[in-house]
């Protein structure tokens, strides 16, 4: 494998670039940062220091990996950004490391980071994610595979997002989103998200145990505490059950809640 790096780029001394990596004109790859094997660089790209990169990534025009937080108590000191392998971060996409030494930013694989998304400090996000064009996710936010958020979404600080959930345009979450759900508006979950349920190869007995689920804890009229302890008590618990009832528990923030709910949704293709 041949590596490419144009003669404009400005690569730090201590910086480790793999075989076949190419990296484009103006690009400035920071201090203690290493760049995986066939992973491409665009011009105007900015790999901060303390930046690990995996293989086989793509970087396009301006984006800006590694960089400092946006935090006042943020001195400079040496906190991490990692990423892994396979992902695309589109142009002008930010992703900022951890706020406090020793900290670290984390994005994991195969993950579609469109135009302007940003991904704030210490944000733990996990495979198969796509943030659609600007994407506000602020520090501390984690994101579970298969996670979607739509264009101009924004996630408050901390919160947490569950595999397979879909938040739809400009929606906006101050709590944790559950896992398979659709969340609309200002931490509304609107719907089950059988559409990317089913593309994900969940069969129908999957999909009927979540439902079943989805029914008690948000249609039930029950508060959250009381559908939870009854659907320990009555539901076929799988294993997307157990993780969807944990995943509530586990919610620092409280979770978002159902309003005019739809477990039974058919949306085209």
């Amino acid at each position: 494998m041949t590596t490419s790096i144009h003669p404009t780029a400005q690569i730090s001394p201590s910086a480790i670039i793999a075989d076949g990596v190419e990296i484009g004109a103006n690009v400035i790859v920071g201090d203690h940062s290493s760049i995986g094997a066939g992973t491409k660089v665009m011009a105007n790209a900015v790999i901060g220091p303390w930046t690990s990169i995996g293989e086989n990534n793509v970087i396009h025009y301006g984006a800006i990996v590694g960089h400092e937080p946006q935090d006042f108590g943020y001195k400079g000191e040496e906190s991490w950004t990692f990423v892994g392998n396979g992902n695309i971060i589109r142009e002008y996409a930010t992703i900022h490391r951890g706020n406090r030494p020793g900290t670290k930013t984390v994005v994991g694989d195969n993950n579609l980071l469109m135009v302007s998304s940003h991904v704030g400090h210490n944000c733990v996000l996990g495979n198969n994610i796509i943030l659609v064009n600007g994407v506000l996710l602020a520090g501390h936010v984690t994101v579970a595979d298969r996670a979607i958020l739509s264009g101009n979404c924004a996630v408050h600080q901390f919160c947490s997002i569950g595999k397979f959930a879909m938040m739809r345009g400009m929606s906006r979450a101050t709590r944790d989103i559950p896992p398979f759900c659709i969340m609309d508006d200002t931490n509304t979950v609107r719907a089950l998200n059988i559409v990317g349920l089913r593309r994900n190869g969940f069969d129908q007995a999957r999909i009927r145990a979540i439902k079943n689920a989805f029914k008690l804890l948000f249609l039930s009229g029950l508060n959250m505490q009381n559908a939870l302890a009854e659907a320990e008590r009555t539901l076929n618990i799988t294993d997307d059950v157990r993780y969807l009832l944990d995943f509530i528990k586990s919610a620092k923030r409280g979770v978002c809640f159902g309003r005019g709910v739809i477990v039974d949704v058919e949306e085209k293709e």
